[in-house]
C-alpha cells in the first residue's frame, strides 16, 4: 500500500467475489507481534480487496492496530472495509463506527473489582524471572493480563513466551481465575506473547460475525455467504480457537505473516 497515493477501491457491492470477506487475526498473522507490518504484507492485502471485503479481528484496542497497520498520515479503519478491535465489541466499517459494548457495564462495579484485586495480588506473589509494568490493562470489551508486564520490550517478550512454554505461568493463572471466579461467566484466552484476555463468554472473535450478520438484514446490505479467517492461535485455548472452529467460517491456520502471505497467494492469487 502507497501511503501516499493508495489504490482506489471498488466499493463492496462491486468486489468481484462481493459475497465473500476475509478476516485477520494482527499478532503473528499481519504481522510480528506488537510490531508494524511489512510492506509487503500491505501490499498484498490492498491487492486482495480489489477482490474482496476484508477486515482485522484484534484483540487489543484501536491505538495498538494503528500502530501496527496504519501510519500517521493513514488511519487504519481507512485500510480495511471492517475493523474489528477488543474482537468487534468496538467496530467500524469503512472508518464509520458501529454499536459498541461494555465490559463494565456487563459485569458491574462490585465484582469486577474483586475480580482485578484477586488478579493483582495474584501477580505480586508470582515468582517469575523478570516483572515489569502494566499488568492489567481494561479495555471496552474484555481485560487484559499479562503476568510479566505490557511494558516489557522485545527481548523480555521473547524471553518470557519461551519461559511460560517451559512453565505454564499463563495457563496456571487461568486455570486459579475459574476456580475462584465460578459465579461469573467468564472466558479466558491465551493471545500474543506475553498476556491473556477476560471477557464475558460469547464476547469472543466470533463477536464480530454479528455485525456483519447486521450487516446483511441493512438496506442493500451485503450477505457475506463465505468467510475466510486466518490466525495463529487456532489451539484450544489459544484467541483465534472459536472463530477458527465456528460452522459459518472457513478458518486457516497460519505460523506467521510470511505463511498468511503464502496462502493467500495460493488461495486468491494476490
Amino acid at each position: 500500500m502507497d501511503a501516499q497515493q493508495p489504490p482506489t477501491i471498488p466499493p463492496l457491492e462491486e468486489r468481484p467475489m462481493k459475497n465473500t470477506i476475509v478476516l485477520f487475526d494482527v499478532d503473528e498473522t499481519l504481522s510480528r507481534s506488537r510490531r508494524v507490518a511489512s510492506p509487503e504484507m500491505l501490499s498484498v492485502l490492498a491487492a486482495l480487496r480489489q477482490k474482496v471485503a476484508i477486515g482485522y479481528v484484534g484483540g487489543s484496542d484501536l491505538s495498538k492496530q494503528q500502530e501496527q497497520l496504519g501510519s500517521p498520515d493513514r488511519p487504519v479503519t481507512s485500510m480495511f472495509d471492517f475493523s474489528f478491535s477488543e474482537n468487534g465489541l468496538t467496530a467500524w466499517k469503512l472508518g464509520q463506527a458501529l454499536p459498541a459494548t461494555s465490559f463494565i457495564q456487563w459485569i458491574g462495579e462490585e465484582k469486577y473489582k474483586k475480580l482485578v484485586s484477586f488478579i493483582l495480588h495474584y501477580v505480586a506473589d508470582l515468582d517469575i524471572p523478570v516483572k515489569r509494568g502494566t499488568f492489567l490493562e481494561f479495555r471496552n470489551g474484555m481485560i487484559n493480563v499479562s503476568p510479566i508486564g505490557r511494558n516489557a520490550n522485545l527481548q523480555e517478550r521473547l524471553a518470557f513466551e519461551k519461559y511460560d512454554k517451559e512453565h505454564g505461568v499463563r495457563p496456571k493463572f487461568i486455570e486459579k481465575l475459574k476456580e475462584r471466579f465460578t459465579d461469573i461467566d467468564l472466558t479466558y484466552s491465551i493471545g500474543g506473547q506475553l498476556s491473556f484476555d477476560v471477557f464475558p463468554t460469547g464476547w469472543d472473535k466470533t463477536y464480530c460475525l454479528k455485525h456483519l450478520e447486521d450487516e446483511a438484514k441493512k438496506p442493500a446490505g451485503i450477505e457475506y455467504t463465505t468467510i475466510h479467517f486466518f490466525g495463529d492461535k487456532t489451539f484450544r485455548g489459544g484467541n483465534d480457537y472459536e472463530i477458527y472452529t465456528d460452522p459459518r467460517v472457513t478458518g486457516h491456520s497460519v505460523k506467521d505473516p510470511d505463511d498468511t502471505r503464502r496462502q493467500l497467494k495460493e488461495l486468491f492469487d494476490v
